[in-house]
């Protein structure tokens, strides 16, 4: 069982950044393909980004290219999302998701077989 935890969130006035950050217990996520997703209460969970764990190949939502950026650390152990320009609207619960395979679907939450608790990010206006 890989347990996956997010760290990084909390507030920030819109324009700010942050920087979020996912780890997996016990091990290093270099093997594993990553999404980040988000999820406001009763709304559907949202694909932010991924990131491939071969090549490295990044994917962004709209809503978020340019800003946001996905990418390993050096070690690879975690995969860190940092975010900048951050608007109001990008107020939401963040979760970071880990599958050891490959799916072309990777903006769907049913590809990924772990997640963390999530880290709640809120911009202010």
């Amino acid at each position: 069982q890989v347990q996956v935890v997010e760290s990084g969130g909390g507030p920030v006035q819109a324009g700010g950044s942050l920087r979020l950050s996912c780890a997996a217990s016990g091990r290093t996520l270099s093997t594993y393909f990553v999404g980040w997703f988000r999820q406001a209460p009763g709304q559907e969970r949202e694909f932010v980004a991924a990131i491939s764990w071969r090549s490295d190949i990044t994917y962004y939502a709209d809503s978020v290219k340019g800003r946001f950026t996905i990418s390993r650390d050096n070690a690879k152990i975690t995969v860190d999302l940092q975010m900048n320009s951050l608007k109001p609207e990008d107020t939401d619960v963040y979760y970071c998701a880990a599958t050891p395979n490959y799916s072309r679907n990777y903006v769907a939450g049913v590809s990924y077989d772990y997640w963390g608790q999530g880290t709640q990010v809120t911009v202010s206006s």
